[in-house]
């Protein structure tokens, strides 16, 4: 088992270099930049961010806007959805990311055509990125809510019938189910590489409605619990996202 780690966030471009450094300098290989309020990257921004992360051995990835489902009521929506998603692959791709992590959508009026309304639009972009020759993959993400779309069971289900990527949050797995069931998470994902969010959260009976800090304790018990011939990315999306990977770094040196 090889474990990177890193935080959910490059910060501005200004500094996205001296950013890069200064997580290398900290253990960190990987870094997910946050589009989560929308793509702030320029075209003409990307090959320096690209050329030193590639330099620096740090793999990147993205994060797509919130604002995205794929199974929206109205068809528009869903459009509109689609196109964030191949936005931040365009800049991704240029960036030398290797994913863009996104949360699929909402059940709604549409529960029962949820999977189906989803997985048509994850072939639909990448059937597209296929056309552009992008290297890049879209990975949806297992969700915090009960009403939102993204049960261990759905993302598997989809990354094993459509060969897109996936994303394993435990946290929001934690808020989902009130358990982590590491057994039945090793059977639903059998690839080899793994992507995943870690950090503390809050939540109730409906499931996820913060990420806090994480607890030692809590990377402790993760990363004794990995399934040991994976290859496994954990980016932590705490409020001290810097400060948590490196205690899971630390954490992980001292058990592996």
């Amino acid at each position: 088992m090889t474990v990177t780690f890193g935080p959910a966030g490059l910060g501005s471009t200004e500094q996205a270099l001296q950013v890069l450094e200064g997580y290398f300098s900290l253990g960190f290989r990987a870094c997910e930049i946050s589009f989560t309020r929308g793509v702030y990257i320029k075209e003409e921004q990307c090959p320096p961010i690209k050329k030193k992360a590639e330099e620096l051995g740090i793999i990147l990835s993205i994060h797509a806007p919130y604002f995205v489902n794929l199974n929206s009521e109205e068809p528009e929506k869903r459009e509109a959805s689609k196109k964030r998603i191949i936005e931040c692959c365009r800049i991704g791709e240029m960036l030398g990311a290797k994913l863009v992590v996104f949360h699929p959508g909402y059940y709604g009026k549409l529960h029962d055509e949820a999977y189906s309304n989803i997985k048509k639009g994850i072939l639909d972009i990448m059937e597209i990125i296929k056309e552009k020759g992008w290297k890049i993959r879209v990975a949806p993400e297992t969700t915090g809510r009960i009403n939102v779309f993204g049960s261990i069971e759905e993302i598997s289900a989809l990354a094993q019938q459509t060969g897109c990527s996936f994303c394993i949050d435990f946290a929001h797995i934690l808020a989902r189910y009130k358990k982590i069931e590491h057994e039945k998470i090793e059977i639903a994902f059998p690839q080899k590489e793994w992507h995943c969010h870690f950090s503390g959260i809050s939540y109730g009976e409906k499931g996820e409605k913060r990420h806090v800090p994480t607890q030692k304790k809590e990377w402790e018990e993760l990363l004794k619990s990995l399934p040991k011939n994976r290859d496994i990315r954990i980016i932590n999306e705490s409020p001290v996202m810097i400060g948590d990977s490196i205690e899971g770094l630390k954490v992980y040196n001292k058990i592996k």
